[in-house]
């Protein structure tokens, strides 16, 4: 079968799954979303050993009358098997999280359409049909983060939503000024033109709302009043990761932009991520620490893009990857802290280690790899993108960055020692051992690719 025709059928399977949750009982929805987000990683397996076997060299793999639906190539496949991987295991990690709130059907529903979206998004071979998924992810967004409904939850979800939906406006702006100029949506017809700084700026703000960069950053340590697997899924594995997708689609791989252009967003990205690892340090609610931390992160993304050379792209690929798996490790293991002793605040919280072993070592191995500390996933991950830093010769720019790993290091470790070290002042056991698991193999999966590199590098490089 057309490698093309299969993405089709994951995206329909997902979409038709988020719908049938909407009609069974609240017992089986959550199987239906499991099994749909499971198909999809199935059948996206497929197309990635099709791919990789015989290396195709077209562009476009789906069309419809002069329009492209779908692209594949390696940096497409990459992203959906790591967004699918971790939000499959997010879902599994929701059959406990979840169990005793109502709603369920809402629940799994906007999870599953989240997921086939961004599916949708990572393959789209148009800038329309990129924009159409784009803004169904915020829609959904919106409805998870205010999905308690109280006014701070709605308060917090129409924050999000407006702000991405501010960025998502300029986006369309430039969109439209791009077919304007060439008559044409499609990315493999405009890969190589050059666009003016103007365009370029508005696809810009677009990403930087999406993925909570300077200085759109405000909406996303609010979210952190969604339950616990929504903020996995929108720091780890969809909503702020299509933001940086998509920049690594745009200027990475298929326009040409100005070196002015080019120096600001290496500003903004290193900006971001000192500014945003400083506001890390000083919080106290472990949720939000790990907000900023997401920001921040996401900023070594932007500057290994931006920075433009293939040591550093190499290196903001595998960033997505690596955290994308630590920081999903790192909020839901936030989420067992918060469910078993109802708390946040990293200063009333000490001593988990004793009762909680596993959640423990689970949290600073994912820990360890969001630092960037050798024989974890973020070490390499930090590596290339400040080696590519350096082969462009911004000496500044690298030290700073290094000064960013730095402010990593003192939060993260700050997290744990509170919440994991010292006095004990909760009685409470790791009960739910499905979201354990769940935590446990991300941590795993974060030193397997710490170890073996080359199972991401090797695909990396065929891009």
């Amino acid at each position: 079968m057309n490698n093309g025709l299969l993405i089709l059928f994951s995206v329909l399977i997902l979409f038709l799954g988020s719908l049938l949750t909407t009609i069974f009982s609240k017992k089986i929805v959550k199987f239906l979303s499991f099994i749909s987000v499971f198909i999809g990683l199935v059948l996206i397996l497929d197309v990635a050993f099709r791919y990789f076997k015989n290396l195709e060299t077209n562009f476009t793999s789906l069309t419809f009358k002069n329009l492209d639906i779908f692209i594949i190539d390696s940096y497409a496949i990459i992203m959906a098997l790591v967004f699918l991987l971790v939000g499959l295991l997010i879902v599994v990690y929701s059959f406990g999280y979840m169990a005793h709130y109502e709603e369920q059907k809402k629940y799994y529903f906007f999870v599953t359409l989240f997921i086939c979206s961004m599916l949708g998004l990572i393959f789209s071979g148009n800038l329309i049909l990129m924009y159409i998924f784009w803004e169904i992810t915020s829609i959904c967004s919106w409805q998870l983060i205010g999905f308690y409904k109280k006014n701070v939850h709605l308060t917090a979800a129409n924050k999000a939503f407006l702000v991405t939906f501010l960025g998502s406006a300029l986006m369309l702006f430039g969109i439209s000024i791009i077919f304007y100029e060439n008559q044409t949506f499609n990315l493999s017809f405009l890969k190589g033109k050059t666009i003016s700084d103007l365009v370029s700026l508005s696809l810009l703000f677009g990403m930087l709302a999406k993925s909570a960069q300077l200085p759109f950053h405000i909406w996303l340590p609010e979210a952190g009043v969604a339950p616990t697997p929504v903020t996995a899924l929108l720091h780890a594995a969809v909503l702020v990761k299509i933001g940086v997708y998509t920049f690594g689609r745009i200027f990475g791989f298929t326009f040409s932009i100005s070196p002015e252009f080019q120096i600001i967003e290496i500003i903004i990205a290193i900006s971001t991520i000192l500014v945003a690892g400083l506001l890390a340090f000083i919080e106290q609610d472990i949720k939000k620490i790990l907000a900023y931390s997401t920001i921040s992160q996401l900023g070594y993304i932007f500057l290994g893009f931006a920075t433009n050379v293939s040591t550093s792209i190499t290196g903001a690929i595998f960033y997505i990857v690596s955290h994308s798996v630590a920081k999903a490790g790192l909020f839901l293991s936030a989420g067992i802290i918060e469910q078993n002793t109802h708390e946040r605040n990293i200063i009333n919280l000490g001593g988990l280690a004793k009762t909680m072993p596993i959640t423990s070592i689970s949290f600073l191995i994912c820990g360890f790899s969001v630092i960037g500390f050798p024989l974890f996933s973020g070490f390499w991950a930090k590596f290339f993108v400040i080696k590519g830093i350096a082969e462009k010769g911004y000496i500044t720019i690298g030290f700073l960055s290094i000064l960013g790993a730095v402010l990593t290091l003192m939060y993260i470790m700050r997290i744990y020692n509170s919440v994991f070290l010292g006095e004990k002042k909760f009685e409470v056991k790791e009960n739910t051992k499905g979201m354990v698991f769940v935590v446990l193999i991300l941590a795993v999966i974060s030193v397997i690719l710490g170890v073996l590199p080359h199972i991401v590098l090797n695909f990396i490089k065929k891009i």
